[in-house]
């Protein structure tokens, strides 16, 4: 049996699929440099930015005094180790705070999505109390339960800390609260239909369907709250508590330099700023995904 060998021409696919790569090779390399051109360009204009904010304060009359009042590097040292011993007490709150609240506002959250005529009269508490908490500013809620509570002689004498713990627990519920009715309302109908129709009861639709798909839809708007969180638990030195705020008022109190608030600052910043980068890429991943038709 003879075969002819089959002869291909050069000139066809191989020609065609070269050209297709030298296209995909200049499209690379524009977007390169077009990426190379937009980080010079941040560079150049940060750097400019930074020039004239350094320009504007050195050239004010009052900026030395500025400097030693609220940037003395000696004052820095010297209350830095009592700060941070202070911030452990704020870290502590937050941990048991963050707790009290996933807890209590997915209660009020369920309540207030439920349909069951039996709790109406907690629905109807429960829509008091979310629009009530929202509308008081939260160190008035801190005097009213620090000073509040002792006040009435039941408990005998309660750690100011464990006061604020309870007065950021119940401020910052009504807000989560309310953050996870949006998301369980969010939840389209048939998802609850298609559970049910496979024989999940209502507890275990809510527990395994919609609370999770809740959660993904809300996860920025609960990340933002938890940083607020971080902020607002510095209030509790108002009852008193010697947290990384009250070390550093005592600091001020005895060098009458500002510079501890700084330092306060400064701490409170770096608890922060890795939850407010994880908040941004989970954002910039949901919208991908919400783009690309992903689930989410």
């Amino acid at each position: 049996m003879n075969t002819q060998p089959t002869i291909t021409n050069s000139d066809g696919p191989a020609h065609d699929s070269a050209a297709v790569s030298e296209v995909e090779l200049s499209r690379r390399d524009w977007r390169r440099k077009q990426q190379l051109k937009s980080v010079a360009t941040s560079l150049v204009s940060t750097i400019v930015l930074a020039a004239i904010v350094v320009a504007g304060l050195k050239l004010s009359p009052g900026w030395p005094r500025v400097k030693q009042t609220f940037f003395s590097a000696e004052y820095f040292a010297s209350s830095f180790p009592e700060i941070l011993d202070g911030l452990w007490l704020n870290i502590r709150v937050l941990v048991v705070a963050v707790i009290g609240v996933a807890i209590f506002a997915t209660l009020i959250a369920l309540v207030r999505t439920s349909t069951n005529p039996v709790l109406f009269p907690l629905r109807v508490l429960a829509a008091v109390y979310t629009t009530v908490m929202r509308g008081i500013p939260m160190i008035v809620i801190l005097y009213l339960i620090g000073f509040g509570i002792p006040g009435l002689g039941l408990f005998g004498r309660i750690d100011p800390s464990i006061l604020g713990t309870i007065a950021v627990v119940m401020g910052y519920s009504a807000y989560v609260a309310e953050v996870l009715r949006a998301g369980f309302n969010d939840v389209h109908p048939s998802q609850r239909a298609s559970a049910r129709s496979l024989g999940l009861t209502a507890g275990q639709t809510t527990r395994m369907i919609v609370i999770p798909q809740a959660l993904r839809k809300v996860a920025p708007a609960l990340m933002n709250d938890f940083i607020s969180m971080q902020k607002d638990v510095g209030l509790i030195s108002v009852l008193g508590a010697v947290d990384a705020v009250r070390a550093a008022q005592i600091e001020v109190a005895s060098s009458y330099n500002f510079t501890p608030y700084v330092v306060a600052s400064l701490l409170f910043i770096l608890m922060s700023v890795p939850f407010i980068l994880l908040n941004d890429w989970y954002a910039a991943r949901l919208r991908k995904r919400e783009l690309s038709g992903g689930t989410v």
